[in-house]
């Protein structure tokens, strides 16, 4: 499919392809939408098979953070930016100096920060070139590490997930198959096994691996965690993981994680249900660290007590998610959509108020 055909069927408003000679930066920023405000979302760095993976990467992505402000309740839009590269070999001062360059240049209309293959400290270095960045280290004014109020939100997803299904958000027992123990995964399996919880987890990092033993995890290889049989799988790593080939394969009640668009195609979510399986949508969950960053842009700067309280209110409104799902009778990711263009449509309309005076 041609570039403006993808942009159209999924209603981005923008989509930047950048390259910088020097530095070897190729990039591609993508802006979805901006009806509730500016363009937000983290800058992720992968060495992609070509360049058809990168652009959909980051179109699905960015449509993703339109809906997880939305959800939230914060007055930002969704915005993306893939490096093409190496996270281990290709992360050097200049790319993202150039890359500062390059979001600068728009102004405002769309911010970044960390994600999966980035560091804080490459938006220090950001920083000198644009002051659009956020997520930022303590020490330079910002939140820290986003992964803290990310793997919160998760928690609080899968504790209202519990209230929901099992009338009881208490995890004692449960038995919780954990896919990705790095940041973000070995976070929320702390706070799982404090409450009680059983744990199985896997990763491809054997460095995550040695630290999650520490919690007395059974592990097992990255392929076998979908055929564990559990209370709840939470995916924790990269997307598309229900698919055709693993949806036959999950033996739980409960899929709740923080890992972005786990579904690889929306249909799956419906084959989810037909299976008795209770899907939390992944954006509903997973908004903790975005909530970070739009905390960072408080006008009397950061909160971490706001954040967390902020990160708390997932578990309301993903119980408000169920019940409209259940008394509407549609799929969960259906009732969260109709919450965020509900909330964007209204924000849309109010925008037009005395517009002409």
């Amino acid at each position: 499919m041609e570039v403006f055909e993808q942009m159209k069927e999924h209603g981005h408003e923008q989509v930047m392809f950048l390259q910088e000679e020097k530095t070897d930066l190729k990039a591609i920023i993508a802006i979805h939408n901006t009806v509730l405000g500016p363009g937000l979302g983290g800058c992720r760095m992968w060495d992609y098979d070509n360049e058809d993976e990168a652009l959909n990467d980051v179109l699905r992505l960015s449509k993703g953070m339109t809906y997880k402000a939305g959800i939230s309740g914060e007055d930002f839009g969704g915005g993306k930016t893939v490096i093409w590269g190496d996270p281990e070999t290709h992360r050097t001062e200049g790319l993202f100096r150039a890359l500062g360059r390059y979001i600068n240049s728009l102004g405002g209309r769309y911010s970044t920060g960390t994600d999966v293959g980035t560091m804080p400290e490459d938006f220090v270095l950001m920083r000198k070139e644009t002051p659009y960045v956020g997520a930022l280290p303590k020490e330079y004014g910002g939140g820290g590490d986003s992964s803290v109020p990310t793997s919160y939100g998760a928690f609080m997803g899968i504790k209202a997930s519990c209230k929901y299904l099992y009338g009881d958000e208490d995890l004692s027992g449960k038995k919780v198959a954990i896919q990705g123990l790095g940041k973000v995964g070995y976070k929320l399996a702390k706070q799982l096994k404090e409450s009680g919880a059983e744990l199985v987890g896997a990763d491809v990092v054997e460095e995550n691996i040695e630290r999650a033993k520490e919690l007395d995890m059974e592990i097992v290889e990255p392929d076998d965690i979908y055929d564990v049989d559990c209370d709840i799988f939470s995916p924790n790593a990269l997307g598309a993981i229900i698919n055709d080939d693993t949806i036959d394969r999950f033996k739980c009640d409960i899929i709740c994680g923080a890992a972005n668009n786990v579904l690889a195609e929306k249909r799956h979510s419906k084959e989810l249900e037909e299976r008795d399986i209770l899907y939390a949508p992944d954006y509903v969950v997973n908004a903790g660290g975005l909530i970070l960053v739009c905390d960072e842009m408080e006008p009397n700067g950061y909160s971490e007590e706001r954040t967390l309280k902020k990160t708390e209110g997932i578990y309301d409104k993903l119980l408000k998610v169920y019940e409209i799902a259940e008394k509407e009778g549609i799929t969960t990711d259906k009732a969260a959509d109709r919450l965020v263009e509900e909330r964007i449509e209204t924000v849309g309309t109010i925008g037009t108020i005395l517009q002409n005076n």
